[in-house]
Order: structure tokens, then C-alpha cells, then sequence
């Protein structure tokens, strides 16, 4: 049971692990083609198929598309139609539309081309984790947390098959090339099998005993690689339903997969920092580096498969160029990120560094991260920033920021204060750190 309830809570610890943990961030030496636009860390990354486009996904609510046909890359659209954190984004095959889902429950589709939203799909009740497309761009599959995987009409932009796995988070889908069978993977570890026509089970092709966090087919669409809790990131072989290959394990859960299809690579990325790259031929490693001491859970291919993007804890997609050499310039000058400081700073400082920073800024002009500016805060009408897309709780209600308020909204929860709020669960319990919080936000916020 109290396994069940942490993974069931993992978009909180995520949240949490974010403010407390002890990772350290790399950023004195700027590359060029990394792509720099988000306001919180990145979750999810893709690459188009002719290689000249990348979407990315983050804590920020928002969708950015970017040209990177160029040495330079550059943002050419902001997508801010999620209510929610971004966690899988997908390019359709056929290039001029792409997926994304999200904290918010909806799977949204986007026509690239034209830079604007086609469609809201909605039946997910909870947190959509993975996206599946058959190679005809017909069919998407995506798979939720609220223990269903779902079967999409994208010509006909209208629901199709509904499927209840199991009552705990399905992590990953795959949908077949002949778009007839489905593959799941989530929480109790199994790879299930499934009727894409019928939604009927077909049969169990795996039985881990770890939770497994994402999956991708391999180029000959008959193999699946998978990354699990406990490191493992293995190859199935579907038509024998066997374990076919097994990789060098991370240390932590496997969190990033990719796989480039025209170059036969595998990446697999961990919660250990590591980014490892595969040849699928000979199985031969071409390339491995530590990127930071933290998750990487974001990876996609270059077009050329000689480098990646990685999206991990940074306010940006990392590129790194595929090769076993250590790149020795990555650990100088390290400084923790803002929410990762402990001492230093007067307690309200802290409190905030810690706690709000990740979300908010203070300053004016500052620009909007996964939360508002909280410039000016005190006096404000909640839900009355300009440029901020908020919640409908938020938006209907009658709250004018204040010390009581805000007081209560950390000792009991933004629910407290304002019911349908999409801020995440952060609590300050503690009488004397709220306190200095407070004190602080009413000096740094003017």
C-alpha cells in the first residue's frame, strides 16, 4: 500500500524532489544549440522526422516549437493551451502535425505548419504520460495515470477504444505499425498485449517486477526497448514474448528513451544523470556521458543521430554531441540551481529559494515561469496578472492576495484558498519559516 500511494503521488515528489533535492547544475559553458525559452524544467522532447523542428514540453505549461535546421536554433511558437505541466509531446509521422498531453488530462493536436490547435481530445481523468502514433498518422495511443491507455481518430478528430489497464499509473504506450495491437507498461511492472479493435486483453509479454517508466519501439517494429524503476533497460522480443537483450543498468530509474529509427541508435537516460547510447546492430556503446547528478527524462535524436536533446532540471533542452569521451568542461563552475541552495541566505530568502522560485519570479519585467510573477503580489487580485493563463478557479475567484491569506494558502494549501487552483501542493508548516517567508515576499515583491 505505501508503495502504491508514493508512485500514485509521484507528480507531487517530483515537485517536491525539484525544491529539495541535491542536484548540481552545469551551465558556465553555453552551447549554442541548446534551446533556451522555457521558464521551468524541461520534461519532454521530440524531433521532427526530417530533422528540422523540435518540440518541447515543461513544468512552464507551455509547448515550444523551434527550428534547429540552423547552427543557431530559435523558437518560432509558444503553445499555451495546457492548464497543467507538459509531460509528452510527439511529431505525427507525417511531420506537419504533432501531440501533446499533459498534467491537464487532455491530448492536444497541433498543426505545425500553421502554428495553431486543431483539436482537444478529452477522456483521461488524470495525468497523460505517454503519446503513440501509427506510422500513417491516423491513430494515437496515450496512456494516463488514471490506469487507462485510450485510441484516438486523428482524421476524424474523435475518440476511439477506451482501455482500463489496471487501477495504478500506466506509464508508457505503443501502438503497432498495422495500428491492430497495443503495448502497456506502468506501475505493476507488466507489459500487456492488447486488441486495438476490440480493447480486449490479449496476453501478458513480460512480468518485470519493477514498475517500468517508458517504452519505444526498436526500427524493425518487432522489439521493444523498456526502462524500469530499478535501472533495467531491457529489449522484448513481442513475437516470442521474451527478454532479448538486456543493457548496462543505471544506477537509478531509467526515466529517458530514445531511438533513432534511420541510424539504428538507442539512448537510454537515467535518474542518475547518465546518458548511454547504443548501436542496434552489434550493440556496440558509441556513447556515454554524466551529464548533472540528477534526472534525465527528456531524449530525442538529432536528424544526423550524431547528437541528442536531453531535457532534465534545467529551463532548457540540452544538445550534446554523441561520443564515450568525457567532456571535462561540463563540471566547471557548477552552481546549484535556485531552489537547490541551503545556506547562504536569511531564512524568508531561503524559504522562497526553496520553496516558490521554482514557479515564481519577483521582480518587474521578470518573465512568468510555471507560475505567475509575484511582483506586487500584496493588493492584487488573484488572477488578474495580464500575460498569465490561469486556472478557472483562480480566475473566478473574488481573493485579494494578502498576509492572512497567503499565510493559510502554505499552512493548509492553495485548495483552502482558492478551490480548482492548478498550483502544486506546497506546504510550509513550520510557524517561523512561513513567517520569514511572508516578511520576505512584502520587501522582495515591491
Amino acid at each position: 500500500m505505501g508503495i502504491l500511494l508514493r508512485y500514485k503521488m509521484l507528480s507531487v515528489l517530483a515537485f517536491i524532489y525539484l525544491i529539495f533535492g541535491s542536484v548540481i547544475h552545469a551551465d558556465t559553458n553555453k552551447n549554442t544549440q541548446n534551446l533556451v525559452g522555457h521558464g521551468g524544467p524541461v520534461n519532454t522532447v521530440s524531433i521532427s522526422p526530417n530533422g528540422k523542428s523540435a518540440l518541447s514540453g515543461s513544468l512552464d505549461y507551455a509547448v515550444m516549437l523551434w527550428d534547429i535546421s540552423t547552427p543557431q536554433p530559435k523558437s518560432t511558437k509558444r503553445f499555451i493551451t495546457h492548464r497543467g505541466a507538459v509531460s509528452a509531446v510527439a511529431f505525427l509521422p507525417s511531420g506537419n502535425k504533432a501531440l501533446s498531453g499533459g498534467d491537464d488530462a487532455s491530448v492536444y493536436l497541433w498543426d505545425i505548419g500553421n502554428k495553431k490547435l486543431l483539436h482537444e481530445f478529452k477522456g483521461h481523468t488524470a495525468k497523460v504520460v505517454s503519446i503513440s502514433v501509427s506510422d500513417d498518422s491516423s491513430i494515437a495511443a496515450t496512456s494516463s495515470w488514471d490506469g487507462t491507455i485510450r485510441l484516438w481518430d486523428l482524421i476524424n478528430k474523435k475518440a476511439l477504444q477506451a482501455i482500463k489497464v489496471h487501477d495504478q499509473p500506466v506509464n508508457a504506450v505503443l501502438i503497432s505499425n498495422d495500428t491492430k495491437t497495443l503495448y502497456s507498461g506502468g506501475y505493476d511492472g507488466k507489459v500487456r498485449a492488447w486488441d486495438a479493435s476490440t480493447g480486449d486483453f490479449i496476453k501478458v509479454l513480460h512480468s518485470h517486477g519493477w514498475p517500468i517508466n517508458i517504452m519505444r519501439w526498436l526500427p524493425d517494429n518487432k522489439h521493444i526497448v523498456f526502462g524500469a524503476t530499478n535501472g533495467d533497460a531491457q529489449i522484448i522480443d513481442i513475437e516470442a514474448a521474451k527478454i532479448s537483450k538486456i543493457l548496462i543498468p543505471h544506477s537509478k530509474p531509467v526515466l529517458g528513451l530514445a531511438v533513432s529509427k534511420k541510424h539504428n541508435l538507442i539512448a537510454t537516460g537515467g535518474n542518475d544523470g547518465m546518458i548511454r547510447v547504443w548501436n542496434i546492430k552489434d550493440w556496440s556503446p558509441i556513447g556515454e556521458t554524466r551529464t548533472i547528478l540528477g534526472p534525465v527524462w527528456a531524449l530525442a535524436f538529432a536528424g544526423d543521430g550524431k547528437s541528442l536533446y536531453y531535457g532534465s532540471l534545467d529551463d532548457e533542452v540540452k544538445h550534446w554531441k554523441v561520443t564515450m569521451d568525457d567532456d571535462e568542461e561540463l563540471w566547471k563552475g557548477h552552481k546549484p540551481r535556485r531552489f537547490q541552495v541551503k545556506t547562504g541566505m536569511k531564512l524568508g530568502e531561503l524559504q522562497f529559494a526553496r520553496k516558490c522560485s521554482v514557479c515564481h519570479t519577483l521582480k518587474a519585467g521578470d518573465a512568468n515561469r510555471a507560475g505567475p510573477s509575484l511582483h506586487n503580489i500584496f493588493g492584487r487580485k488573484a488572477g488578474s496578472l495580464k500575460g498569465y493563463i490561469y486556472s478557472e478557479g483562480i480566475q473566478n475567484s473574488n481573493v485579494i492576495w494578502n498576509e492572512k491569506n497567503i499565510d493559510t494558502l502554505f499552512a493548509k494549501g492553495p485548495q483552502h484558498i482558492v478551490p480548482g487552483s492548478k498550483m502544486p501542493l506546497q506546504m510550509v508548516p513550520n510557524d517561523k519559516n512561513r513567517k520569514a517567508l511572508i516578511e520576505y515576499l512584502k520587501t522582495a515583491s515591491q
